[in-house]
């Protein structure tokens, strides 16, 4: 009787372990995307105007900007994110959860990163790449990649103060709205608090003209 016990004990010990083995697997990668050509030269100084986005689960998210109070947390095919040039890809750690856990945790995190708070110098898609490395991995991604933000917060009293609180607008696809409400979104007749910010805004997240069906916003949870 000991015996049969001890042995049944092994045998549930054996599978809690092949089930804890077979949810280590799953890469997590940082993919880094070129915002101009003067990266190719720049970059090896440690500077450049990057975006970027984290791969797991065999999709790639990313945090853009948009007009709503409402997740700007994106996924598209891994290395493909509609335009961007790819430069490329940094493999940081491993996970141990699910695809239906990560899809939990990650519609989770999109509750904390809403289109409208999207902010160039200190909540930027870099930013949002950091966070859901270091809660994945508890590492972060490399410094150069959002190198130009950290500066720009540090002598954040110097920058004008239109951008420094100016969010780069793009709609998400599932969001609900009237046909004049986007048309009016997205219309470049929409006042402008000057051309300079808008250039710099626009090098930094998709632009209207890039939402497609390849780019779908992620749907964060509901409080219940």
């Amino acid at each position: 009787m000991g015996v049969e016990n001890a042995s049944k004990s092994i045998s549930t010990s054996q599978c809690d372990d092949q089930l804890s083995n077979s949810r280590i697997n799953t890469l997590v990668r940082l993919n880094v995307y070129d915002l101009t050509p003067v990266n190719n030269y720049v970059y090896w100084f440690g500077f450049g105007i990057f975006h970027s986005g984290i791969e797991v689960h065999g999709k790639e998210y990313g945090f853009g900007a948009h007009d709503f109070p409402a997740s700007g947390v994106f996924e598209v095919e891994p290395r493909k994110c509609p335009g961007f040039v790819y430069r490329c890809s940094i493999t940081l750690g491993q996970t141990n959860m699910s695809a239906s856990e990560f899809r939990t945790f990650i519609e989770n995190m999109a509750s904390e990163y809403h289109g409208d708070t999207y902010h160039l110098i200190t909540k930027n898609c870099n930013h949002f790449t950091e966070d859901l490395c270091n809660r994945l991995t508890g590492k972060q991604i490399p410094g150069w990649v959002n190198r130009l933000a950290k500066l720009g917060a540090l002598c954040s009293c110097l920058l004008p103060e239109s951008l420094q609180v100016t969010s780069v607008k793009q709609l998400p696809e599932y969001h609900e709205c009237s046909e004049d409400e986007f048309v009016e979104s997205l219309s470049p007749a929409t006042p402008r608090e000057s051309t300079e910010i808008d250039e710099e805004q626009e090098k930094h997240l998709l632009s209207s003209s890039t939402v497609t069906e390849d780019v779908t916003f992620v749907r964060e949870s509901q409080a219940k």
